[in-house]
């Protein structure tokens, strides 16, 4: 079973460990030019199954979670990774007042914290992941 359908069936994970080793296996089999809308609650995994993304990329600056910021952009050695918290943004303008796409150069990927606030933006071929956080660190990922 490869890891689309995996993730579409709902994959646990017990620790932050194996959030990462499954956003690697997630990552190398990705599209260039991916959009990953990632959903869930505060403290669910997202900036986690992040770090595991730009891991397999060979980016080796530690992933934060861009609130502050809004976006940043990693550059690894196979793939960019522009990762993006769009939690205080307000509407699709905010997004592209950003100009996050003049960063962007074949092949990336951007991972997109609080999509449910930029719905409009996202493209439709976009992958939307649904983390839960289970309690004990077990956490539910699922590909919608």
């Amino acid at each position: 079973m490869n890891i689309f359908d995996r993730l579409k069936k709902g994959v646990d994970t017990r620790c932050a460990a194996e959030t990462v080793a499954l956003a690697e296996a997630l990552a190398k089999a990705l599209p260039e030019d991916s959009v990953i809308a990632l959903h869930g609650d505060l403290g669910c995994g997202k900036t986690t199954f992040v770090a595991g993304m730009a891991k397999a990329w060979g980016i080796d600056a530690p992933v934060t979670s861009p609130s502050y910021n809004l976006f940043t952009i990693y550059r690894g050695k196979t793939r960019m990774l522009a990762h993006l918290d769009a939690y205080r943004l307000r509407s699709a303008e905010d997004m592209d007042a950003l100009m996050i796409e003049e960063f962007l150069k074949s092949p990336w990927c951007m991972a997109v914290e609080w999509p449910e606030k930029v719905e409009q933006w996202l493209p439709q071929n976009a992958l939307h992941l649904h983390l839960e956080d289970m309690g004990k660190a077990l956490r539910h990922i699922r590909l919608a």
